[in-house]
């Protein structure tokens, strides 16, 4: 299943200006750096021991574990480049915004007389830079998935179905089978 927070940090990873390491004795130096060169806090951090770290730094150890890969991959690009993401996330938030491309299953709370019935729709669309800040702030403060769903369906809703305040007052949008989601900085 797709997740927002996931597809918020793929668009952010986007605007890295050096590709992240790619071996796994690169990926365990840059974090044992990243950790004052504490080689027991990286072990603790990845599940392993510290011997297997410091073997892997050496370049003793080239293949790890697809498991093991996983989670070395996801802990290095989490701490990459932080001003780079940092800086990227105050563009989208104060000046460029985000682009969105989702398909998904759209359902309203509407007035009465009008159809409320949930249906798939692909849209793409530019969030302006409140909603980009909103949706970036609520991913920094830990909301879980739910939320970060709900706040990108009101931006959707804003945007897309009530035009910014032009039409179709008090409509309530809700996000649910996200197919596909995509968003660009």
């Amino acid at each position: 299943m797709v997740t927002v927070g996931e597809e918020l940090d793929k668009a952010v990873q986007g605007a890295f200006t050096r590709p992240v390491p790619k071996s796994a004795g690169a990926q365990m130096r840059y974090l044992v750096r990243q950790h004052q060169r504490s080689t027991r806090s990286v072990a603790e951090l990845l599940g392993i021991s510290q011997r297997t770290v410091e073997r892997y730094v050496k370049n003793q150890i080239k293949k790890p574990r697809p498991e093991l890969a996983d989670r070395l991959e996801r802990e290095v690009r989490t701490r990459w480049q932080p001003q780079v993401r940092a800086k990227a996330k105050e563009a989208a938030a104060t000046t460029s915004g985000i682009m969105v491309d989702v398909q998904a299953r759209f359902g309203y709370t509407a007035a009465p007389g009008t159809t409320d019935q949930a249906r798939v729709r692909h849209l793409t669309l530019a969030l302006p830079p409140h909603h980009a800040a909103r949706l970036l702030q609520a991913q920094e403060a830990g909301v879980d998935e739910d939320e970060l769903r709900q706040v990108a369906a009101e931006a959707l809703g804003e945007i897309y179905f009530r035009d910014n305040g032009r039409r179709a007052h008090g409509l309530e949008v809700k996000l649910t089978d996200v197919l596909d989601l995509q968003f660009e900085l």
